[in-house]
């Protein structure tokens, strides 16, 4: 037979002729040749996975179909949910009797694969993690810790929040308190302007809240002299006299403009002089 006709094994030249035999990139190989050179290595025997049985692979891991088995409890996991834990295969049931979370709530084993809930290390089945007041399953939805229970934000409200006594709706974060009574930061407004007045400084009168500046436009005393309020609650100092009021800047002498304060004046009519002003009178 001419070499032309040949149809040997690539790599130990035996002739494939009437042999079963292997395509590998366009080149034949015989079976035995194959396995040695190409088969993967069994995890479970340390065989080589051969040309007429299955090669399961698992992250570039191979196993024979009988050996691809849970380390611990050695069921077949062919076609089945398994989980690796370092380096090993387990069977879901395996994995959840030594690795998963129990429920805090009926203490049973939280599935891997399950919908469930988790907060501060506890895990629940997400049927059991449930409002405290109401017992319906709180599920995605937001919820409040309150000593040793957990609460829908409807029930919390119901049970446990102030309620704002501008708008009579409940206040679940923050807030403030004047008189004794609750507001929301937003709520908490001048009765004059309506600023919010949280964080501000304010005062009141007749028990209703203003912010400075709405207090001293409507009763605060005016300044003889500039016409604008004069309020100690922003540290002002004033002068007083014959039932009028000046800043002590604007206190000075009508004609001169020397300040006044500390020093003898003069009168003359409604205008204060000083006493080297009033002389040349």
């Amino acid at each position: 037979m001419s070499s032309s006709e040949r149809f040997d094994c690539h790599y130990c030249k035996d002739s494939l002729l009437g042999k079963k035999y292997i395509m590998k990139e366009d080149t034949q190989y015989c079976t035995k040749c194959y396995e040695n050179l190409f088969a993967n290595c069994c995890e479970g025997c340390s065989l080589p996975i051969g040309c007429n049985c299955k090669d399961l692979s698992y992250k570039d891991r191979h196993w024979h179909d009988q050996c691809f088995k849970c380390a611990k409890c050695s069921r077949s996991l062919v076609e089945k949910a398994f989980a690796a834990k370092d380096d090993l295969l387990l069977c879901t049931e395996c994995y959840a009797h030594d690795y998963s979370s129990k429920c805090t709530t009926c203490k049973k084993t939280v599935m891997p694969g399950s919908r469930k809930m988790e907060y501060k290390g506890n895990s629940w089945h997400e049927t059991c993690f449930l409002c405290h007041r109401c017992q319906q399953p709180i599920g995605t939805k937001s919820f409040i810790p309150k000593d040793a229970g957990y609460f829908c934000v409807p029930c919390f409200e119901k049970q446990f929040a102030y309620q704002c006594c501008a708008c009579k709706k409940a206040i679940t974060t923050g807030g403030v308190t004047y008189q004794d009574k609750p507001w929301h930061r937003e709520c908490f407004l001048c009765i004059g302007c309506r600023k919010q007045l949280s964080g501000q400084r304010f005062t009141s009168r007749e028990n209703y809240p203003y912010c400075l500046e709405c207090f001293s436009n409507l009763y605060a005393k005016k300044c003889v002299g500039c016409t604008k309020p004069i309020t100690s609650l922003a540290g002002a100092k004033y002068i007083s006299f014959e039932e009028r009021q000046w800043h002590s800047e604007c206190f000075t002498c009508v004609q001169c403009s020397v300040t006044l304060v500390g020093r003898g004046f003069l009168t003359q009519r409604d205008n204060i002089l000083c006493t080297d002003c009033g002389r040349e009178k």
